[in-house]
C-alpha cells in the first residue's frame, strides 16, 4: 500500500517557508523562484485538505494547523539530515551505536576510548545520552550503558562495577572541621541526585544512623552537576570516586569521609540477543570488560 506521504521537495519548501515566514525568503534559501515555492505549498495543502498558511497583502502567516506541523516537520527532516550524515560518514566503517549515562560517558569511558581505537582502528563507536532503558528495537542502538539491576528484556548484561559512593566536598568548606565524622555530615547541606533520592539514607542506615534531615536539599539531575555544586561550597555531595578522578587529583574536591556506601546496583553493558554475535560488539565487550576489571582492581582497598 502507498504510504500517504507528500512529496520531501514540497516539505522541505514549507519547512523553510515556515521558518521565514516568508515564500520569498524560502525561494532565496532553496534556490527557487518564488512561484515553485507558492506551487510545492499549495500542493502541500491540496494533498493535506488543510490551510497552512494566511496569505494577504503584506505576505504570508502560518496558521496554527501550519505552526503545529511545521514543528513536526522540521523535527522530522533534521532526524533525516543526521541519519543522511551518519551513513556518509561511516563509508562502510564498523559501527556501534552506544547508548550511555552521561556522566560515566564522559568521565570514565571517554579518557580510555582512545586505546579502543588504537586496538580497533577499523570500528567507530557513536556515543548518545541515554539515562532509562529502551526497546532497542525502536532505535538505532547496538548497546547501551546503564545503572540498574540488569533487568533489560532481551539483553545480554555484562557487569561493569558497582558505583560505591563517598561524601565529597570543597576544601574551603572541609578545612572549616578538624573532621568529617557521619554526625557532622548529617547536619550540613545534602546535596541529593535525582535518580539516587535515597542515596544520603542508605549511607547513614550503612552505619548505623537514622538522620531526619537525609532527604532535604538541592536536587541536581546528574553528577557532573552534583560535583560542580559542591566545589562552589553548596554542600556535601555522594558521588562514585570513578566520576571524579580529575576533581579529586586536582584538589578541587576532597573525600569528606572515606566510609563508601556498597551499592546493590551497578554499571552494565547491554547488548540486545540479536547483536551478541557481532564480530564488532563481542571486541568493544572484551575490551571494556578488561578496562572494568582493571580499574576495579586498581582502586580496591582505597577506600574503606
Amino acid at each position: 500500500m502507498r504510504r500517504k506521504i507528500p512529496s520531501t521537495t514540497a516539505l522541505i519548501c514549507f519547512e523553510a517557508a515556515a521558518r521565514h515566514e516568508s515564500f520569498t525568503k524560502a525561494a532565496q534559501e532553496l534556490s527557487l523562484t518564488q512561484g515553485a515555492v507558492c506551487r510545492q505549498i499549495g500542493g502541500l495543502e491540496e494533498f493535506l485538505n488543510v490551510e497552512l498558511f494566511q496569505r494577504s497583502r503584506r505576505g504570508v502567516k502560518l496558521t496554527e494547523a501550519g505552526l503545529s506541523y511545521s514543528r513536526r516537520v522540521a523535527a522530522q527532516l533534521d532526524a533525516v539530515e543526521r541519519d543522511t550524515l551518519s551513513v556518509m560518514g561511516q563509508q562502510g566503517a564498523n559501527v556501534i551505536e552506544l547508548a550511555v549515562v552521561p556522566t560515566f560517558g564522559t568521565q570514565w569511558l571517554l579518557p580510555r576510548l582512545k586505546a579502543f581505537q588504537q586496538q580497533h582502528p577499523e570500528v567507530t563507536v557513536n556515543l548518545t545520552n541515554r539515562t532509562r532503558p529502551f526497546l532497542f528495537a525502536d532505535t538505532a542502538f547496538d548497546a547501551a550503558i546503564y545503572f540498574g539491576d540488569a533487568d533489560w528484556s532481551g539483553t545480554q548484561s555484562h557487569r561493569l562495577m558497582g558505583e560505591n559512593p563517598v561524601p565529597v566536598c570543597s576544601p574551603a568548606l572541609l578545612h572549616q572541621y578538624s573532621q568529617l565524622d557521619a554526625a557532622t555530615i548529617a547536619n550540613l547541606p545534602l546535596l541529593q541526585q535525582t535518580t539516587r533520592p535515597y542515596a544520603w539514607r542508605q549511607w547513614f542506615n550503612s552505619l548505623g544512623m537514622n538522620v531526619s534531615r537525609d532527604m532535604t536539599g538541592p536536587r541536581y539531575e546528574l553528577f557532573s552537576m552534583l560535583s560542580q555544586a559542591a566545589m562552589h561550597e553548596m554542600g556535601i555531595a555522594l558521588i562514585p570516586p570513578f566520576l571524579i578522578q580529575r576533581e579529586l587529583e586536582e584538589g578541587r574536591l576532597v573525600i569528606a569521609n572515606a566510609h563508601a556506601m556498597a551499592s546493590a546496583k551497578a554499571y552494565y553493558l547491554m547488548i540486545p540477543e540479536r547483536k551478541v554475535e557481532s564480530a564488532s560488539l563481542k571486541a568493544f565487550r572484551d575490551w571494556l570488560m578488561a578496562e572494568s576489571i582493571r580499574y576495579v582492581t586498581d582502586h580496591e582497598g582505597k577506600l574503606t
